[in-house]
């Protein structure tokens, strides 16, 4: 077929592959919700209105079309699964397209990190754009797996699904004109260019906008969301696993701002998408905490659409692909029926088809770690230590002084006080570099949990009460090639093994949440009281996170932008 087919199916010469009868189009471009019939052909909407004819004939009977939900930032890899499984997971919840930042990934195996996603994609039913990576490493307070700048981004741009450069979380380089974050920049000039500024403000925050970041995610105050929203910076508010920040951001939106503002997910468990969803759950809380249902639905599509070029996506009008939902009740946004291209994908969800299996790769082993060198002794060097100190429902951390329990001369964790001992093991060269400090709030009363997912670097991280627990689940995860892991003693509670790069399964979806269930109640077995201990540990270790953060190089105070020692003086 070709436009010259589509051009004749619009002026009803031609009969259409799929007409939609009698539905009400929530119409985002002009503000409206109004009954027509909604002409398919080619993939494409190519006719509004009454007298068209089609191969396929749908009777709606009055229920409500949008456009299929767009996810404006999201790491497919925190949902553990290849991006064929997560297509599986959100397709049904009517996400029909993502924007994925693959630095997850990246941070392990590089610019084949970045080529698998984009390889792993095509053979899924969701429509997945791949932003380049802008930050591998993160900083220079950081060991990870590669080290990726402009010249090795720069095939990128001709790869027709990269719509630009992904979240800019070296803020400080930016601002203060680091020149390989200037280089990355100036390369995708004229490309959406992601944010990434966790509570930056002030004559830094209008640095930061002026150097062309057009984006920002990590607003967590109405405050903060303002003054960026004011410099011109796109608003991305996020409901992630870890990360809710969608109710105490919407006394932002109005009906004069809100076309200056998407939904995005960031980081999301299996659990989370296949109960609450995705989009679709954000556009549930919004509409019941007030917001006007096609502001929320413009918010969760057209508005993604347009920040980043995609001028066939986003809304349903001719000439625009044929991704709509089919949802009975705005109010209660739950798509009934889930077209990608004009092909009904799922329906009441589930999926149609299991179309888009991955396929397989030959990727290099990932968890290289000095097994001979894995010591977690803190020889006492004063009374009082830095303690990371987790606030709840954010990947942000307090930054604690504490009085520490000396045990025969050396620092030991202090169950009374809830302060765990936490290490961050080099794995991607066996350096036999340890990062070593002390958390408050994971509430672990034995054993130890692990895992090689730690933002961003994804080192292999572990929390425990004893060293020796920590030292069995280190070596469970080097023996499984990358996972997470539950241990007390030299017992192995729980394990779900994420071969591929130490952070994705090739299971179903359905089987790795399961997996996962058992290992966060192994966790709370050992005292955690956290809904999901492994997800806020995975976030520990980004240190472009304020305000303190232990990485392979040891802790680092993230408002200084720098490594501090452990102790006090």
């Amino acid at each position: 077929m070709s436009i010259v087919d589509r051009l004749a199916a619009a002026r009803g010469e031609l009969e259409c592959d799929l007409v939609l009868r009698n539905a009400r189009l929530v119409n985002v471009v002009s503000g409206e919700i109004y009954p027509t019939d909604i002409a398919v052909h080619d993939r494409h909407v190519v006719a509004l209105g009454a007298g068209y004819a089609g191969a396929r004939e749908v009777e709606l009977d009055g229920r409500y079309v949008t456009p299929g939900l767009i996810d404006a930032h999201v790491h497919i890899e925190s949902s553990l699964v290849t991006p064929p499984e997560f297509a599986r997971a959100v397709l049904p919840h009517g996400v029909t397209s993502v924007i994925t930042d693959p630095h997850e990934i990246a941070n392990v195996l590089g610019i084949a990190g970045i080529r698998y996603m984009l390889e792993q994609a095509k053979h899924g039913q969701q429509n997945m754009f791949v932003m380049a990576s802008s930050c591998v490493p993160a900083t220079h307070m950081e060991t990870s797996g590669a080290r990726l700048e402009a010249a090795e981004l720069a095939p990128l741009l001709e790869h027709a699904w990269v719509p630009g450069l992904a979240e800019l979380m070296n803020y400080p380089g930016v601002a203060l004109g680091d020149e390989g974050m200037l280089d990355k920049l100036a390369l995708f000039q004229g490309r959406a260019l992601d944010g990434h500024a966790p509570a930056m403000t002030g004559k830094l925050l209008n640095a930061y906008v002026a150097a062309g970041v057009q984006s920002e995610h990590e607003c967590t105050t109405l405050e903060e969301a303002r003054e960026k929203l004011r410099l011109g910076l796109t608003i991305f508010i996020r409901e992630g696993t870890t990360t809710r920040n969608l109710l105490p951001l919407l006394p932002l939106i109005t009906p004069e701002n809100h076309s200056a503002i998407c939904f995005c997910t960031d980081d999301r468990v299996p659990a989370d998408l296949i109960d609450e969803g995705s989009i679709d759950f954000m556009l549930r809380q919004a509409i019941a905490a007030g917001i006007d249902p096609v502001m929320a639905i413009r918010m969760g599509s057209y508005n993604t659409a347009r920040h980043f070029g995609l001028r066939k996506y986003g809304a349903v009008t001719p000439g625009r692909y044929a991704d709509l939902l089919v949802v009975p009740d705005l109010r209660d946004f739950h798509a009934q029926q889930v077209y990608r291209g004009g092909e009904l994908v799922a329906e009441d969800g589930v999926m149609r088809s299991e179309r888009g299996r991955a396929r397989v790769f030959d990727l290099p082993t990932s968890v290289n770690i000095a097994s001979d060198s894995l010591d977690f002794t803190v020889p006492a060097r004063g009374e009082k230590i830095r303690v990371i100190g987790k606030v709840l429902d954010q990947v942000y951390t307090q930054h604690l002084i504490e009085s520490a329990k000396i045990v025969n001369g050396c620092a030991e964790s202090d169950v009374q006080r809830d302060i765990l001992k936490f290490a961050m093991i080099e794995r991607h060269h066996a350096s036999g570099n340890i990062g070593l400090g002390f958390i408050q709030g994971i509430g672990l009363q034995r054993g130890a949990i692990a895992g090689t997912v730690a933002h961003d670097h994804h080192n292999l991280a572990v929390i425990g009460v004893d060293d020796s627990s920590m030292r069995a689940a280190a070596l469970a995860l080097e023996q499984m090639g990358g996972g997470l892991v539950a241990v007390e003693g030299e017992r192995i509670l729980a394990s779900l093994p994420l071969p591929v790069a130490g952070l994705l399964s090739e299971a179903p979806i359905e089987q790795v949440r399961a997996d996962y269930d058992r290992m966060t109640a192994a966790a709370q077995s050992l005292g955690s009281p956290m809904p999901d201990p492994f997800m806020v540990m995975s976030f520990m270790g980004l240190e472009v996170i304020p305000r303190l953060k232990l990485t392979d190089h040891g802790l680092v105070d993230v408002e200084r932008f720098q490594i501090v020692d452990l102790f006090v003086d």
